[in-house]
């Protein structure tokens, strides 16, 4: 209690009374004056379906965004330009999030766990030191752990929702690369900037008109040397707005279609006129071009022996087993013909543990770390992968001309990314349409 009240025989001294009415009036407004403080700092400014989104949220994720800009040195757009910039992505994590929720799309500790350990790995830390460092950055590693917790959840909902549904069949790679050699082949490399001016689906003539001058009025004012990167911060509907536009790199094929034809003409500094799609109109911008660098691919021809671990035989049982064999191998018995009669690889063993040509990255990370060092004709020690336990000899290594398949393979990624780059637009729209989004920011 704030207050102690005891009653006495005499009179109240009338001046003591008026002294404890006026401190009181002092706390009570002292009081009043913090509970509007935590009220507005409290307030809601965003309902997102059944989630909210409050000042105190907006203000710690604008001062985020705000010191990453200020390392970039990007020039800052006005205050409730960007923060309305930040808002938007705000609102749409938290249906991204709230849409994983009722999908079941959850993460395990061991799965967290794992992927900070790989983060920490990455920077050349052990755990215990990456979390110093985070300690010494300012940053709360449980914050830390829930942001990172966070991307995993967003990444598996556009993995089940978008890449899972994206196919591409042999006749759209030759189909692209048909184009692509027309356009003069897949050499040249862009980096591009953009600027989106949205328009909601199946929108009237006259949003798509008001859109439309919008965004010529946004190209005028570039082409009279306005900074892309800094417009695109105060303007664009794009994912990427709060990176200045930036698309990064991509070469002649990695270009979305709806630019392909503009960028072709186009040279490093030129802005295109808008460009129409469903989703609004785009402006882009080549910042510059480089032309693609050689690839040489290094094969090898290997061949191996497997033996997997059993309740007959246990791990160690295995290995001594392998080890046998090896030996017997290097006295002089004939590695294909040992192969033949142990190697529970089925798909080798009747040609002799042979695996033919192939170049990296076919293999498992263990089965290629322990092959590489190894000279033609020697054997491996005993290695272990997911497959279970192996020996391997190296019979030959070459450097192979495979530009066609590389092509293709380059092709397919290149037509994978596009559809989904082009189909998470499409999904971020739709699930931001068919949520309840109520903006209270202007009455907060």
């Amino acid at each position: 209690m704030l207050f102690n009240v005891r009653q006495v025989s005499k009179a109240p001294n009338k001046s003591h009374f008026f002294s404890n009415i006026f401190a009181l009036l002092l706390i009570l407004s002292f009081l009043s004056a913090q509970a509007e403080e935590i009220s507005t700092l409290d307030s809601i400014v965003a309902i997102v379906n059944e989630d909210v989104i409050t000042q105190l949220e907006l203000k710690t994720e604008f001062r985020s965004v705000i010191q990453t800009l200020k390392k970039k040195q990007a020039k800052l757009p006005p205050a409730n330009v960007l923060g309305k910039q930040v808002l938007d992505r705000m609102i749409l994590e938290r249906i991204q999030l709230d849409l994983a929720k009722r999908t079941g799309i959850k993460v395990d500790d061991t799965t967290l766990s794992r992927a900070i350990n790989g983060i920490a790995a990455q920077n050349g830390l052990s755990l215990s030191q990456f979390r110093e460092t985070l300690a010494n950055q300012g940053v709360d590693f449980r914050q830390f752990r829930d942001e990172v917790k966070k991307q995993i959840i967003l990444k598996r909902l556009i993995q089940r929702n978008v890449v899972n549904k994206v196919t591409i069949s042999d006749q759209e790679i030759e189909n692209f690369l048909f184009n692509v050699n027309k356009q003069g082949g897949m050499e040249q490399s862009y980096h591009l900037k953009h600027i989106l001016v949205a328009t909601p689906e199946a929108a009237s003539p006259a949003v798509i008109k008001k859109a439309r001058v919008k965004a010529t009025e946004i190209v005028k004012e570039l082409k009279t040397g306005k900074d892309f990167s800094s417009v695109a911060l105060a303007v664009s509907d794009g994912q990427n707005a709060l990176e200045g536009g930036d698309l990064g790199w991509r070469n002649t094929g990695e270009i979305p279609t709806l630019f392909s034809d503009s960028v072709r003409t186009m040279g490093a500094g030129d802005i295109s006129d808008p460009i129409r799609s469903p989703s609004g109109f785009h402006i882009i911008t080549i910042v510059e071009i480089q032309g693609a660098q050689s690839h040489i691919i290094t094969q090898t021809h290997a061949r191996h022996i497997l033996i997997k671990p059993s309740i007959i035989n246990d791990n160690e049982q295995v290995i001594e087993r392998l080890n046998q064999i090896r030996k017997r191998i290097i006295n002089g018995e004939d590695f294909g013909t040992m192969a033949k009669a142990y190697s529970e690889d089925t798909s080798s063993a009747t040609r002799g543990g042979n695996l033919g040509w192939f170049k990296p990255g076919t293999m498992v990370p263990e089965f290629e770390k322990a092959m590489e060092p190894l000279q033609i004709g020697e054997l491996s020690e005993v290695i272990q992968t997911n497959f279970g336990y192996h020996i391997i000899e190296v019979l030959g290594r070459r450097a192979h001309d495979d530009a066609d398949e590389l092509l293709k393979e380059k092709a397919r990624k290149v037509l994978t990314n596009r559809k989904v780059t082009e189909q998470t637009d499409a999904f971020y729209r739709k699930i931001r349409d068919e949520a309840f989004v109520e903006i209270r920011l202007n009455n907060s």
